[in-house]
């Protein structure tokens, strides 16, 4: 039994006890979200008012640093089977703290806000495979979606807050705040320093002596599910800061964040044992649909629907989200590590189609005075596009897979998609 099984006695699917590294990394968990997000929220608004961008440039800023974050993920997981989480972990913090830093300087030669925005989403794309393997890591698989939700909710009480904190001084006196933010960071990474080192939990493979490539082994269908829920969510993501304070305010904005984020910590770990017994397929269409219907109500523009519409989408990637990561744990062969960074890496293609594409379509709504329908499009390919999910099902399910395996793997392995001993 490896240091976090459980223990006799624990019930199944609980979260509790936790040993003091878990701990620590639960908070580190919502330190690092706190910090970050006292800053990057607030990028469209920064590059596009501070540093005159228009909203096409910044569009495909942002594609650029949601690629780095998201897709990097899949080099930050081979990094962890290579030298160790812990490890990696420290080398993602120390590289999130000189993008932080880079913004200070940023400040004297604006230009350098885009290297820093990429320096910051690539020590994210190295930390979070790392993070949710160590958080994971020896844990039986009723238990999983109960840390897995808890480290979520620690992740989502950081970006809730931070918005909140920040929001009257990103603009007015960002100095002090990336000075704050980047001491954070220093700290985050000290006490990371002191965690102990754990050995990554492997699965059996099939790819003999050769070192497997970065997608051996990938989940086919929660890949592609990922980079469908990431693709529709990031339209909210990036474009509602720009909507939402054109609209209302700033503060306003930080409200609906707020909502959205205290629905994550509340909803998510309450449901996690309901979603991992949910159908794949019911899954997926529950999730898709209160996605769609949460984006069509954002085009109304009122308060009233900024709130309504940010819930209903939260509400949908609580289940898609958790629903994919343990998925793509149950259906491939390869370590933790690897599989959430390949989940990342169809998070970060699906983010930066969204920023690329929706970045021109909000342009052009914004010059026509009418950016609720750019909502309203977004909304109807949440109706169009998951069922091609439904043909790569099918497909996926009349290919041979040996040992009776599930369909969704492109590598083949000898359990029913868990990990021996847990």
């Amino acid at each position: 039994m490896s240091e976090r099984a459980r223990p006799e006695g624990t019930s199944r699917g609980t979260l509790f006890p936790l040993d003091g590294p878990l701990r620590f990394l639960l908070l580190s968990s919502f330190l690092i979200p706190l910090g970050s997000f006292m800053v990057l929220p607030f990028m469209s608004v920064f590059l596009h008012e501070r540093l005159g961008m228009g909203l096409g440039a910044v569009g495909v800023v942002l594609a650029v640093a949601s690629l780095v974050q998201f897709s990097g993920g899949v080099v930050g997981g081979a990094l962890a089977d290579r030298i160790g989480l812990r490890r990696t972990m420290l080398w993602a913090l120390a590289v999130r703290t000189a993008g932080f830093a880079g913004f200070l300087a940023a400040l004297r030669w604006p230009p350098l806000a885009v290297g820093a925005l990429v320096l910051t989403c690539c020590g994210a794309a190295l930390y979070l495979p790392a993070n949710k393997a160590y958080l994971v890591h020896g844990v039986d698989e009723e238990r999983r979606p109960a840390f897995l939700s808890a480290g979520n909710a620690a992740l989502n009480a950081g970006m809730a807050v931070g918005p909140l904190v920040a929001g009257p001084f990103v603009l007015s006196s960002p100095g002090h705040l990336f000075a704050v933010v980047t001491g954070l960071f220093l700290a985050v990474a000290a006490g990371h320093a002191r965690l102990p080192e754990v050995g990554e939990d492997r699965r059996p493979s099939t790819a003999g002596t050769a070192r497997p490539g970065l997608l051996t082994g990938v989940a086919v269908l929660p890949f592609a599910a990922n980079a469908l829920a990431f693709y529709l969510y990031f339209h909210f993501q990036h474009f509602l800061a720009v909507y939402a304070v054109e609209r209302a305010s700033g503060a306003f904005y930080s409200m609906v964040l707020l909502l959205c984020f205290s629905l994550v910590i509340i909803v998510q770990p309450l449901a996690s044992g309901l979603i991992r017994r949910m159908p794949y397929a019911l899954a997926l269409a529950a999730g898709f649909t209160a996605l769609g219907a949460g984006l069509a109500v954002l085009a109304a523009g009122t308060r009233t629907a900024l709130l309504a519409g940010g819930a209903l989408i939260t509400l949908g990637d609580i289940v898609l989200f958790l629903k994919n990561d343990l998925e793509a744990l149950r259906h491939s062969p390869r370590s933790d590590a690897v599989v959430f960074g390949q989940q990342r890496l169809a998070a970060g293609l699906g983010a930066c189609a969204s920023g690329v594409l929706g970045g021109q379509l909000y342009g052009l709504g914004e010059r026509a005075g009418h950016t609720g329908s750019f909502w309203l499009l977004a909304a109807a390919q949440c109706l169009l596009l998951p069922p091609l999910l439904l043909t790569l099902r099918r497909f996926a399910a009349r290919r041979p897979l040996p040992h009776g395996d599930d369909e969704g793997a492109l590598t083949p392995h000898d359990t029913d998609g868990r990990i021996p001993g847990r």
